[in-house]
């Protein structure tokens, strides 16, 4: 990457039980932090570590402030247009695209730089609004529920945009719903709406509309038919994005 080494996202920023990065960071008795969510939930049903065994309590998590100001750090430098990757030198790119319409397309995409880290994908955008689409996943990036864009890839071919982002192994609501035998129970919705409600109240918060909420453009990166907390949905696509006055 060209920029500073201070920047960039090391495993330590990931939890290991999620596999997304840290939004409230703790940590556990045996040493590890872990999501907070993710691993009180784990110790109410396991009653021990994911890591070394060892017995855990919630009562023993504490907050790991030093991993939360890296996050911190590391979201603020997304907003920089300095943030940016190597194409073949930090990041690799398949040749045939997993999905193409209009001016995008996306590439399964590989880290050369960095061991264990999360899939990734590539997108390309073409035309006139890809810069102001770019803007916006970076900007917004910082959400839960937002897709989470580590930053720009270079070269880039012109008039073209490629954008490094986190991959959904379970693919867009649309095609989830449509591929499920029967209609998935009303709390599995339930939980999927929440997260979405509280994706778009954060752009609300910004100022911002999204202008094309679909569940095309919702991504599932985890589906339990059966525990509607483990469902972890968000919101992608942001060609037809403003910013809106309707919100001041």
């Amino acid at each position: 990457m060209t920029c500073g080494t201070e920047h960039q996202m090391n495993d330590s920023l990931i939890c290991p039980l999620t596999q997304q990065l840290f939004s409230v960071p703790v940590l556990a008795d045996d040493g590890y932090t872990y999501e907070e969510s993710a691993i009180v939930k784990w110790i109410q049903e396991n009653h021990t570590s994911p890591k070394t065994r060892q017995n855990l309590s919630v009562e023993g998590l504490r907050p790991n402030r030093l991993i939360k100001s890296l996050i911190e750090e590391f979201e603020n430098s997304l907003r920089s247009v300095d943030y940016r990757f190597k194409l073949d030198v930090d990041v690799r790119k398949e040749r045939n695209a997993i999905f193409h319409i209009n001016t995008k397309s996306i590439f399964r995409a590989h880290w050369i730089t960095r061991r264990n880290a999360p899939p990734t994908i590539l997108l390309k955008m073409n035309g006139v609004r890809a810069k102001r689409e770019a803007s916006f996943c970076v900007q917004l990036s910082r959400h839960p529920h937002i897709i989470r864009t580590y930053g720009m890839v270079e070269p880039t071919p012109q008039d073209s945009i490629m954008l490094l982002q986190e991959y959904a192994p379970e693919g867009s609501l649309h095609d989830l719903l449509d591929d499920q035998p029967r209609v998935p129970d009303e709390m599995i919705l339930i939980e999927m709406f929440s997260q979405i409600t509280d994706a778009m109240t954060y752009l609300a918060h910004n100022h911002v509309t999204h202008g094309d909420l679909a569940c095309r453009n919702i991504l599932v990166f985890r589906f339990n038919k059966y525990k509607p907390e483990d469902n972890l949905v968000k919101l992608t696509d942001f060609g037809l994005t403003r910013h809106s006055s309707i919100y001041l």
